[in-house]
């Protein structure tokens, strides 16, 4: 009786051992990182620290940069909200769509839809050449575009946060945010150069572009190549233009094998397609503030996908070792790609000067996920103990710097994660 019992058990049994055995199927035809294995390392908690420490160091960032008395977050009526660039008195894509990621990641619905519905009503263009696109950079207090053209890393982060919201919380509670993704998606798809406004990602050299407007069409910021980004648009943009994005990201991952310098990974600014850096009348491009997002940039890509692990870890080696020759506690800001101080330092909200900026403390630590051997807490620690604060100085960035360190911390506790379509 028992030997049948047993029997109708694992009858009973095999429909969803066979679905899991082809979920597993599926996921090791799909790739590598963890959207194949849905595994996100916490290297937090690797390093000694306890889940509930973690969980509370993450919650206080959010609350600092979100809530505490020098948020840069601000909600307007009932339903909007806005990121706000305090030190430089505008908000911008770039702050408000890096809101909408932290929003969809930590499953905040109402901060998300209240961004978004700030960003479409004041910054969306709904005519003209640049229909579907985003004015990259507004005064909260006077509602004046300070631009009237696009900043593409905007762009880029708000379709990636309305297809991650999409599969999040579903098209029915509100907002239908796949629709949304696609209004931008097929706006740039239908950029043909009218009025000097292009798709934007230069086509032809399969990249994204610093702005896809005139002249700006034609060269990059290293800090805009995602290449997880193009992977998450191939997966669920549905569009029609899987292969392209695919494309664009082996390009944006060969880009930066290119861009960064072999020996101290640093990356200049703005390069050309090429990974040049550009020249410039008034300073030539370096390893400046937009420069500081790489190193998370390829930890993401790492994570997530790892289709180019080996490089990436001889990457976050070769950046470590760099910052750790200047000292891990004290290394600088600003670089050329070599090493060498810059001759041209570069201000932050009017303040020029060269310091141990959090926000390159915190994207240094994230590369550590990409570190294989005992040396991958060296810089986490550091992180850990740091604080969103003013410096010894009185500069205080609670935008830039904190969300930047928001994110990384989110990357070291395997809480920025490719949020993948929700089923019951």
């Amino acid at each position: 009786m028992k030997k049948l019992v047993l029997l109708c058990v694992m009858v009973a049994l095999l429909p969803a051992l066979a679905h899991g055995q082809s979920q597993k199927a599926l996921k090791k035809v799909s790739g590598k990182g963890a959207f194949a294995s849905s595994i996100y390392p916490d290297l937090f908690h690797e390093a000694g620290y306890s889940k509930d420490d973690i969980n509370i160091k993450v919650a206080k960032a959010y609350h600092d940069v979100f809530e505490g008395p020098n948020k840069v977050y601000f909600e307007v009526g009932d339903s909007m909200a806005y990121v706000s660039d305090v030190k430089n008195h505008d908000a911008r894509t770039e702050g408000l769509s890096y809101g909408m990621m932290v929003a969809v990641q930590l499953n905040k619905k109402d901060v998300f839809d209240r961004i978004w519905r700030w960003s479409k009503k004041y910054l969306q263009h709904q005519d003209g050449p640049s229909k579907g696109y985003f004015a990259w950079s507004i005064n909260p207090q006077t509602m004046k575009h300070n631009s009237e053209g696009s900043a593409s890393d905007g762009e880029l982060y708000y379709i990636t946060d309305l297809l991650f919201a999409a599969n999040r919380w579903g098209n029915n509670t509100g907002i239908n945010y796949y629709d949304e993704a696609r209004i931008i998606l097929d706006a740039m798809w239908k950029k043909d150069g009218t009025g000097n406004v292009h798709p934007l990602i230069n086509i032809a050299a399969k990249q994204i572009s610093f702005v896809p407007e005139g002249a700006g069409y034609g060269w990059t910021d290293p800090s805009y190549d995602l290449p997880a980004f193009y992977e998450v648009w191939a997966l669920y943009a549905k569009d029609g233009h899987e292969q392209f994005y695919r494309d664009c990201a082996d390009t944006a991952r060969v880009f930066l094998h290119r861009a960064c310098d072999p020996v101290t990974s640093l990356n200049p600014d703005n390069t050309d397609f090429n990974g040049k850096a550009l020249g410039g009348s008034r300073f030539p491009s370096a390893f400046r503030f937009d420069s500081w997002r790489v190193p998370m940039n390829i930890t993401m890509d790492y994570v997530w996908f790892g289709k180019d692990k080996k490089w990436q870890q001889n990457y976050a080696k070769r950046l470590q070792n760099f910052l750790r020759s200047k000292g891990i506690n004290d290394f600088e800001d600003q670089f050329n790609t070599d090493g060498s101080r810059p001759a041209f330092i570069l201000p932050a909200g009017g303040v020029r000067k060269l310091r141990h900026s959090l926000g390159l403390v915190a994207t240094s630590a994230a590369a550590s996920l990409m570190i294989t051997d005992n040396t991958k807490f060296d810089f986490v620690r550091p992180l850990w103990n740091a604080k969103l604060e003013p410096y010894v100085d009185g500069y205080f960035d609670p935008y830039y710097d904190g969300l930047l360190y928001l994110f990384s911390l989110m990357h070291l506790s395997g809480k920025y994660q490719l949020i993948q379509p929700q089923t019951n």
